[in-house]
């Protein structure tokens, strides 16, 4: 294996991680909505993604960075902090916000999927990994957000 493949592995690590934590927070901001509900299984499955990217991983006998994750921890955490138009609370720009980025992260992780199949070669050295049901279920995930960003979107850019 290539060793650009076990840095671009670390790296995809990294993300993935951030955007599962992103995902857990979203939903804690919109418990008991429809959003919220939606959050939620959206979260699971980005949380069952990471999950089989770790098991790639292992399976490539490729040790994920500590530092690497937690750092990704540490930047979603300090994006907690940006300016949202208010000064204290949640704001329809935060909302819209954390969709957008989830919209982006979902995005990248089907172009990742495609990528460790195809260009990378898992599909064949791991055939029972199918990443073409991966890829699916990324668009069914951006499918699932895309009402909520499009909504909140107009919400925020309305006040």
């Amino acid at each position: 294996m290539s060793g650009y493949l076990a840095i671009y592995l670390r790296d995809q690590l990294a993300l993935g991680v951030t955007w599962r934590e992103l995902a857990r927070r979203a939903r804690d901001h919109n418990r008991d909505t429809d959003l919220g509900r939606t959050l939620a299984e959206v979260a699971d499955a980005i949380a069952e993604d990471v999950r089989t990217f770790e098991d790639i991983m292992r399976r490539l006998d490729v040790r994920p960075n500590p530092a690497k994750v937690a750092a990704a921890v540490v930047a979603e955490r300090l994006g907690r902090l940006k300016l949202n138009g208010k000064l204290t609370g949640f704001s329809p720009l935060s909302r819209f916000f954390e969709l957008e980025v989830l919209v982006m992260g979902i995005d990248g992780k089907k172009t990742l999927w495609h990528t460790l199949g195809e260009i990378a070669g898992l599909q064949e050295r791991f055939p029972d990994i199918d990443f073409p049901a991966l890829i699916a279920r990324a668009d069914a995930q951006r499918d699932a957000l895309e009402p909520y960003r499009r909504s909140t979107g107009a919400q925020a850019f309305a006040s």
